[in-house]
Order: C-alpha cells, then structure tokens, then sequence
C-alpha cells in the first residue's frame, strides 16, 4: 500500500503490524551537514557537498548563508555548490536571520559571526526563542564580540562581531559539541592558538572537517584527571586560509536510531540501514542497544570524507534494562528519547543518569519522555538528572495521545514505540520531524511499519 508523506502538519498515529524488512538509507548526518555549509562558506572557491541532509534545519543554515554574501546553489537532492569567500569574508545580512527550530545553526552562527564587524539579528520559533544562548555569549564575550539578548540569554539576540577578536582559551563548564564548535570557528578569526578544553569528548565533527578544509587543529590529551576521563584539548590556529574540500555526507546515526530501535522491537523484523556514520563520539546508542542484547552487525567499515562509515543489519531482538553511564551521554544526547522506546519494551530496569541537558533541548525531553512513557502505562521516575524506565518484558499498553512539544524526536520515538505497542500511539502534530528526517512515515512505510495521519 502506498504509505502518506510526513509533510502535513496535524496529527499521525503508528499501530502495531507485520515485521519491518528491507534497506532504508537514513537522511545525511546533520550535525555535519550544518558544519559542512558553513565551513564551506569560508573556504576561498568552490566546494561540492552531496548527501547533503535537506531537512528545515538544515536549510535555514543555507539560507543564513546566502542572507551574508555566500553563494549557495543547489543542483540535485542532496548534491550542493558553496562558493567560499574567505574566513572573514562575510557581508552584512540583508535582513534579520531566521533559524526556525535550529539549535545548531544559531549556536554555530555565533561563532561564525563573532570574527565579522558588523551587527546582525538571529532569532528562529517559538521552541528556539526559548533555548538559553548563555553557553556561547560567555566565551565569545570574552574574545571581543558583544550581544544583546531577550531576557539576558534568548533570542531574537543581536550579535555584534569584532574584526580583531582576541585569542581564547576557555574549559567548558558542561560537555557541550555546540559551544566547543562555537569557540573554535570564532577562533578562525583571532590570530595565535584558540583552545577549548571539554571535560568530556563531545562529537567532533567541527575538528575534522576544521582538518578536512586545511586548518590546523590538535586534539590533545587535557589532563583534567577527573572520574570521566582525562578529557580533551582542541586547539586552532587562527586566521588560516582554507581550501575548498568536496564531502560526502554520511548517514545520521542519530536519525538511523529510530528505524533501528523499531526493527528491534517488533517481532520478526530484520532491515538493513547502509552507510551509517561510525564516528565513536555519535555511537553510545548502538553500544548501550548492544549491552541491551540487541542483535546489531555492522559490515563493510570504510571512511567517507573523514568520517568513518558503516552498514548496519538489524534483527529484531529481546532487550533487558541496563544502567547508562554518564559519561556516555555526550556520545548519544539526542537518541535518549528513542533509546527509552526500547527500554519501555525491555526486561527489567534501565537507569539514564547525568541527562539533565535534556532539559534544555527543542523541549525538556526528558520531562515529555516521562510524561508520555506514562500515558501509555510504563512506570517511570523522573530525577533532575535522570530518568527511571521499568520495562514491560514486551509490548506496553500504548493508547495515548502524545504532545510533541514541537521536537522532532519527541515525535518520532512515541511512533516508535506505536510499532510496538498494543494499541496505536498518536502524537499532536508531526510537522517538526522535517527538521531532520523528511518524510519519516514514507521511509518507514518502506520497511512495512503503518504510521499516517488515518492510520
């Protein structure tokens, strides 16, 4: 049967049916896809991105581009130009920037813009406009640029950058890849050594695609000594010249999660997910599943475009509770939601702890994870900073009606957990999932899953 596209906005609801089977690609990675539009912007020339993710995300980076002189050209799915002006090569915008529900690209455009003299105006949503920006006026404060937030820390913010931005080196009060990568394109701009110490690794997109462009970047042991490791020191030289470098975008492991978790939770299911990025700072989920018992293969290991790459082979699979270790949470922040799906079906307990930055995501995810786990009959135990789950050895009852607080993953992990379920699991409104996974229910109906505003 013809399965709906996920585009309207409104409600959609995922029911229980046969095993899932077959291939299905997840969209391009987007924390890279991000990285590499504005990366490619600094570059001096032309450079070719394909897998690009197409997501609303993603494109409110493109278009923030072109608003500050960059030329940006689309001419496939997936396949892109950028045509680089130079670190420091940015215009003036035309007009306020708009990041919609981006996260990312205001945190990342920070940076970007603290090296530029002149002013511009970033806001985006309803969602966006509430996230804190605190983390990142601090550090590039004190390299020399100036903001003036809503409330002190909100957007719509107004960032002022400075043509002679000061060297920096800043420890990060809490593991955070956005802020690490703010500071260190600010970076580009000051002359000398910009360094940023995380007490622990976060994803390290930025470094290698820093590398990737031809910066100079070292990736240091910090020495910190403390019960998470020994932590990091990323170092940039600033004021490089970088060159246009063509990338392929590899899947998103964070974006795979969700057909992978339903493929294990449904009976009978064995699909098949190429081309996943393997990059050890995003895969805690797929080693946290594995500790779970989950039946996971990864085959054909390769690079592609400084990024290591893999296929996956899931099977269905019985889980059983595990506890999650903190100083695992940078390596799968964004997949907790999806990832207590799974532990909602499992045996026994499973304990998330040190996850209070999911708090301060598209929504407090881990107040909605508790919220809707419970609505569909789990037990649950909400902490400041962690989360309870007393799996149900099998199918738990289902039957809610979830609100998705406008965050994508939200949406999708409860129509996971619909797969799943005994009775269907409906959420309010579907349309943020185009932020990272367009056409979610499409892609799923390709494995077999039932998921659809009439379903």
């Amino acid at each position: 049967m013809t399965q709906p596209k996920n585009t309207a906005n409104g409600k959609l609801t995922a029911r229980r049916g046969g095993p899932l089977q077959g291939s299905l690609t997840a969209p391009g990675d987007k924390s890279i896809s991000h990285r590499a539009l504005m990366l490619a912007a600094l570059a001096v020339g032309e450079t070719a991105i394909t897998g690009l993710l197409e997501g609303d995300d993603v494109r409110h980076t493109a278009a923030a581009l072109r608003h500050l002189g960059v030329t940006v050209v689309r001419d496939n799915p997936g396949a892109w130009r950028i045509n680089g002006v130079g670190v420091g090569g940015l215009l003036p915008p035309d007009t306020v920037i708009e990041l919609g529900n981006s996260g990312t690209a205001a945190r990342l455009l920070c940076g970007l813009l603290a090296g530029h003299g002149f002013s511009a105006v970033l806001t985006g949503d309803a969602s966006l406009r509430s996230r804190p920006m605190g983390r990142v006026i601090a550090p590039l404060t004190a390299m020399g640029a100036t903001f003036q937030a809503e409330g002190g820390d909100r957007m719509p913010l107004t960032i002022t950058g400075n043509d002679n931005l000061r060297p920096t080196a800043y420890t990060l009060p809490v593991a955070s890849a956005q802020v690490k990568s703010a500071i260190l394109l600010a970076g580009l701009h000051a002359p000398g050594e910009t360094s940023v110490v995380e007490p622990t690794p976060t994803r390290d997109h930025t470094e290698r695609m820093l590398g990737h462009f031809g910066a100079e970047v070292r990736v240091e042991d910090a020495g910190l000594g403390n019960d998470s490791g020994a932590g990091r020191r990323i170092t940039i030289t600033g004021q490089p010249e970088l060159a246009p470098a063509a990338i392929a975008v590899p899947a998103d492991p964070s974006s795979a999660a969700f057909p992978a978790v339903a493929a294990l939770l449904v009976e009978g299911s064995e699909i098949t997910l190429p081309g996943i990025c393997t990059n050890p700072t995003r895969t805690g989920l797929y080693t946290t599943l594995a500790e779970m018992g989950a039946a996971l293969t990864w085959t054909d290991e390769r690079e592609q475009g400084g990024e290591p790459v893999a296929d996956l082979v899931v099977r269905a699979s019985s889980l059983t509770g595990v506890e999650v270790p903190s100083e695992r949470a940078p390596s799968m922040i964004d997949e907790y939601p999806v990832l207590a799906m799974a532990a909602a079906c499992a045996e026994g307990v499973t304990v998330f702890q040190g996850v209070e930055e999911l708090r301060h995501k598209e929504s407090d995810r881990l107040a909605a994870v508790a919220a809707g786990l419970a609505a569909c009959g789990v037990a649950v135990e909400e902490g400041p900073d962690s989360l309870t789950i007393h799996g149900s050895g099998g199918r738990p009852n289902g039957g809610a009606a979830i609100e998705a607080a406008l965050d994508h993953r939200i949406a999708m992990s409860f129509l996971v957990l619909g797969l799943a379920s005994e009775k269907p699991i409906s959420i309010d409104d579907g349309s943020s999932i185009e932020t990272s996974f367009p056409d979610f229910a499409g892609a799923m109906g390709t494995l077999g899953a039932d998921i659809g505003p009439d379903a």
